[in-house]
């Protein structure tokens, strides 16, 4: 669906007009870029499948990707969630408003439709009191960041103007977005509240609050610690050999010292002479072959690559988009 966006200045004590603007907009289903405490958000009508389908639409998601939703206030997180451990309340309280997204088991009774949630809803309470004072007046809203799929999330209205365009009916221009990361992701629909996400708060942090809260960074620990003794270890013991086949060469040059005395000698038989001529070669064939077998050695004990930095388990954009 294209509109006519307008934009309308969201800073200041005048902001009459622009929450007048962002009302219609989400009452009509329309869509409205707004400013965060971490970057610029997309937002329609949580409890409107047509619009939340536009917003999908406007960023080129498909429904597997739903939409997080912002609220007002922490009480409303009952309203909208059930079964929240006392774990995941704790963080909600600790950190709302402010930078943490908690996925819940959504209330059943609920009427709206996000996309292929699985019975889960993601919320947060966001750090910025206009964008709050608008919530508290449309009530719950889908908001994902204000950008194409794929691209950087908007820190301006301009830039997400740019992206967007015509798509949203009206742009709130809060200035420069000044958290800049997206927010942290917590699974608390278990009995352990389990990062998926690390963004604007640390898991640090996390921890000083609930010391129990696991993290998808935890299960690479175990991997890394072995890789890095291999790395030590073999490479260490790969040098020796070399040192060793050094050795033979030494005690070859000391035959070729012995060749030199017949020749001293005067009208000493030559096949005399040609005797020492022996043992250098022999001793010289010794140290050539353990040498080789002590390379081929070394490169059958060089421990594999370690992982790259990409192999570990990938952000969980996919698992949750958010703001």
């Amino acid at each position: 669906m294209r509109c006519v966006s307008e934009r309308f200045d969201f800073t200041g004590d005048e902001l009459a007009p622009a929450y007048r603007a962002a009302v219609d907009a989400i009452e009509a289903g329309d869509l409205v870029v707004l400013p965060t405490d971490t970057v610029y958000g997309i937002a329609a009508d949580a409890f409107k499948a047509d619009a939340v389908q536009r917003l999908l639409d406007a960023k080129g998601r498909g429904r597997d990707m739903p939409p997080p939703v912002l609220i007002s206030v922490v009480e409303s997180l009952d309203a909208l969630a059930t079964d929240v451990p006392d774990d995941g309340r704790t963080l909600c309280q600790e950190f709302w408003p402010g930078p943490l997204t908690v996925i819940c088991h959504a209330q059943t009774s609920l009427m709206w439709d996000l996309g292929e949630t699985k019975g889960t809803v993601a919320l947060r309470v966001p750090d910025h009191e206009n964008t709050r004072e608008l919530l508290s007046r449309t009530g719950p809203l889908a908001v994902s960041s204000a950008n194409k799929s794929g691209r950087p999330a908007a820190l301006d209205v301009y830039d997400a103007e740019e992206q967007l365009e015509d798509t949203v009916a009206v742009y709130l221009d809060g200035g420069t977005a000044t958290g800049g990361q997206p927010s942290t992701i917590v699974d608390i629909t278990g009995d352990t509240p389990h990062v998926v996400r690390l963004g604007a708060l640390s898991l640090e942090q996390l921890r000083a609050v609930v010391p129990g809260v696991t993290s998808y960074l935890d299960d690479d620990k175990p991997d890394e610690e072995p890789e890095e003794k291999q790395d030590e270890e073999p490479e260490a013991k790969a040098e020796e050999p070399e040192a060793k086949a050094e050795e033979p060469e030494a005690k070859a040059e000391e035959p070729e010292a012995k060749a030199d005395e017949p020749e001293a000698k005067a009208d000493e038989p030559e096949a005399k002479a040609d005797e020492p001529e022996a043992t250098p070669d022999e001793t010289d064939e010794k140290p050539t072959e353990e040498p080789v077998a002590a390379s081929n050695e070394q490169d059958d004990d060089k421990p594999p690559s370690p992982a790259k930095d990409d192999e570990k388990p990938s952000e969980p954009d996919d698992v949750r988009p958010a703001d």
